[in-house]
């Protein structure tokens, strides 16, 4: 569990509430059609931009991102330096069945033990690091498009209340009303963009990051192993996919 993202988000819409409870009643904050211009057509908007199909799993994507962790890489370093120890006494049939962290590790260990030549495993590992990334990319482009559309929405909102307050100036119970939408849709537009759509297609980019990262040092790790290198040679070759101060802290 992804307990930054979480919290940053909870806690930066919870002081928002707080702040509006501190200046009155917090029903005077909610109003209905605000929210349905924002919220409806914020959605609509970004939907128009994608796919159904990317649409609707764009949420699974920020879910497993969220919840989902990558290994640490220097761990995983460890783990295959293991592994390439063991592939080395024993064969690489010895690896097969072995219990390890990841299901990327896993399948590259069993096209180690199938056979495949190195180019074929480099392609297919490959193929399935780039998916991958494409995939927090789209949900991550997703969430920046909304966190784009929903401060025009608002200020699409905020000349909707204006033009309702304008026509209806001989009314003095009709300004009051139309001055809310006015006003609530630009916050609501600015608490969407930039306390949640915003975060989670930062994080997005983030766990791309970090997948590719992982998800290379395993390729390189498992053709080295199938080339039969010495596992200390494979240890200090993988470290340079850490920073410099973790590369130091290991090797002591």
């Amino acid at each position: 569990m992804d307990l930054a993202t979480i919290v940053g988000i909870v806690g930066a819409v919870a002081l928002i509430i707080i702040a509006m409870m501190m200046s009155g009643d917090l029903a005077m904050f909610v109003d209905m059609p605000s929210i349905v211009i924002v919220l409806g057509g914020s959605t609509f908007a970004v939907m128009a931009k994608f796919g159904l199909g990317q649409f609707f799993s764009a949420g699974k994507i920020a879910v497993k991102s969220f919840v989902v962790r990558n290994p640490d890489p220097s761990e995983l370093i460890g783990e295959v330096v293991i592994l390439a120890d063991e592939a080395r006494k024993s064969g690489l049939l010895s690896l097969e069945g072995r219990e390890v962290s990841t299901d990327f590790l896993r399948r590259g260990i069993q096209l180690l033990v199938d056979g495949h030549d190195p180019d074929v495993i480099k392609t297919m590992l490959a193929k399935d690091r780039n998916q991958t990334v494409e995939r927090h990319a789209r949900g991550a482009s997703l969430f920046a498009a909304l966190a784009e559309v929903a401060p025009a929405m608002g200020m699409i909102g905020t000349l909707v209340g204006l033009v309702a307050m304008l026509g209806n100036m001989d009314d003095p119970k009709a300004i009051g009303p139309a001055m809310a939408v006015a006003l609530l849709t630009t916050l609501y537009g600015a608490v969407i963009a930039n306390c949640i759509a915003g975060p989670i297609a930062d994080k997005l980019r983030l766990r791309a990051a970090e997948e590719a990262l992982v998800k290379s040092l395993v390729i390189d790790a498992l053709l080295a192993i199938q080339n039969g290198q010495n596992p200390r040679v494979i240890d200090s070759m993988l470290r340079n996919y850490l920073p410099e101060s973790k590369r130091e802290m290991a090797e002591t």
